[in-house]
């Protein structure tokens, strides 16, 4: 892309209670100088009066919503109430803005903003994993990525949470400026210009420690001790004593999962634990872990996770 003819203009939307980590990315990013030019200008644009973010960190405000008339950026760092619409001012701002070309940003929780303003519906957006299930309950016509750590849609961009604030805005560096300028960036704040993977191995995922059927309870502890045998529903559902259907049904209602997701989740459970707390082969850890090779183990933990073991060993090594 082009180098923009001239500054980039951003302005930061504070409201009150606002995460001051995500306030701190926007500006730390946004507001650095590239051979002794300013590729972007920065503004703190404030709803309201009161002027505080997390911590009872002060804001020192530039304007209040006026600003988002002259930005070429408007980045909404964060929503503290998840169910609280921003207000009709705001929302009138924010749409006209992105009908004249501005890129309305929406960092974590700020997604919320965007939603609730009409502008991602059709569209696809990010948010923190751990709004998944509200966000799509209260936004349904939006399509929501899971496991992305920032969507670019139309010049809608939104991210997952915390960390991934800085992927994103690494990224609209990367947009505007190109590789260099990004990668420059990234350099300064120690990062990479580019992450692999996506929330998913971010997220917890809880696996069923047990069942509050006893049968089932002691034949998971079974499963979970010898990984590495071919646990056939047949062959569990014979040594809980139940028909195949039966077995299935009760399993199912006890942990929310089918048979064959289970004993995937536990083996990958059990290879992030030797990954992490050992310098173990990956092939050991395949093996360990109860895969019948070290390619199945490979192509089942990145389809799972997004990541390679081996990636996952350097990032989550103690």
């Amino acid at each position: 892309m082009p180098h923009p003819v001239k500054t980039v203009r951003v302005v930061l939307l504070a409201q009150p209670g606002v995460s001051a980590f995500h306030l701190s990315v926007p500006l730390a990013i946004f507001g650095m100088c590239f051979e002794g030019r300013p590729e972007f200008s920065v503004r703190v644009a404030l709803e309201g009066k009161a002027n505080t973010a997390s911590h009872c960190l002060l804001i020192k405000e530039d304007g209040g919503l006026e600003l988002l008339d002259a930005a070429d950026i408007i980045v909404v760092a964060g929503w503290p109430e998840l169910d609280r619409a921003p207000s009709q001012a705001l929302q009138r701002h924010l749409r006209n803005a992105h009908a004249r070309g501005v890129h309305v940003v929406g960092l974590c929780y700020g997604t919320y903003a965007l939603a609730y303003s009409g502008l991602l519906d059709g569209r696809r957006a990010a948010t923190h994993w751990n709004a998944e299930a509200d966000f799509q309950s209260r936004f349904p016509a939006v399509t929501l990525d899971v496991d992305a750590l920032y969507v670019d849609e139309d010049r809608l961009v939104t991210s997952a949470g915390t960390g991934a604030g800085l992927d994103c805005c690494i990224y609209l560096v990367r947009k505007l400026y190109g590789v260099k300028e990004a990668n420059r960036v990234a350099r300064v704040m120690v990062l990479p210009p580019h992450r692999e993977g996506g929330q998913a191995q971010f997220i917890d995922q809880p696996v069923p420690e047990s069942a509050r059927d006893a049968a089932l309870g002691g034949l998971m502890e079974h499963v979970r001790r010898n990984l590495g045998q071919d646990h056939s529903i047949d062959g569990l559902a014979a040594k809980a004593a139940m028909s195949r259907r039966t077995f299935t049904r009760r399993f199912a209602k006890a942990t929310g999962m089918t048979v064959s997701d289970w004993v995937l989740a536990e083996k990958i459970r059990r290879a992030k634990e030797l990954l992490e707390s050992t310098q173990l082969p990956i092939e050991t850890v395949a093996e360990q872990s109860g895969f019948q090779s070290a390619v199945s183990f490979r192509q089942s933990f990145k389809r799972a996770l997004h990541v390679s073991p081996s990636d996952w060993r350097k990032t989550f090594a103690g």
